[in-house]
């Protein structure tokens, strides 16, 4: 079981699709407050379809918050651009956090600076984009994971 982290999510169906698959890969969800949309946002519902009710979510009020939560052994991965190494590149192992930030800014530079180089990775993409979709990286980041894994408990 792996576990997606959202820093301050500001679009209700990337965080919809999220839900959906953390409820299929048995990953728990973490929002870091705060969030631009309620829970029960009517767009949330729609692209997390009835996952949002099956769901485990966790909400921390801020950052330092969810820090506190986290075990002393969870490693956690940061997904930005700014990205030492590949995804792929990394090893990945039961229990560890990928972070995702606000879609329209991406983590700030005081949490990316808390990480070592190590812990922050990119996905590949063309030269001078942007980035991907949110809902989009977190599925790729989930599954190289759990294909590192074997696909446990999956079939």
């Amino acid at each position: 079981m792996f576990h997606i982290a959202l820093f301050e999510p500001e679009i209700p169906p990337n965080t919809g699709n999220i839900m959906r698959l953390c409820v299929n890969t048995h990953s728990h969800l973490h929002l870091i407050h705060p969030i631009s949309f309620s829970l029960d946002e009517k767009r949330l519902r729609r692209a997390g379809m009835d996952y949002r009710d099956i769901a485990v979510i966790n909400e921390h009020k801020n950052y330092d918050a969810f820090i506190e939560h986290l075990d002393s052994e969870q490693r956690i991965f940061a997904l930005t651009t700014k990205g030492s190494c590949h995804h792929t590149q990394a090893e990945y192992r039961k229990g560890d956090v990928f972070l995702f930030g606000p879609e329209s800014r991406g983590l700030p530079d005081n949490v990316l600076e808390s990480l070592a180089d190590k812990q922050k990775v990119r996905l590949p993409i063309a030269p001078n984009s942007r980035s991907l979709n949110l809902s989009n990286t977190v599925a790729i980041m989930v599954y190289e994971a759990l294909r590192q894994q074997q696909f446990p408990n999956l079939s």
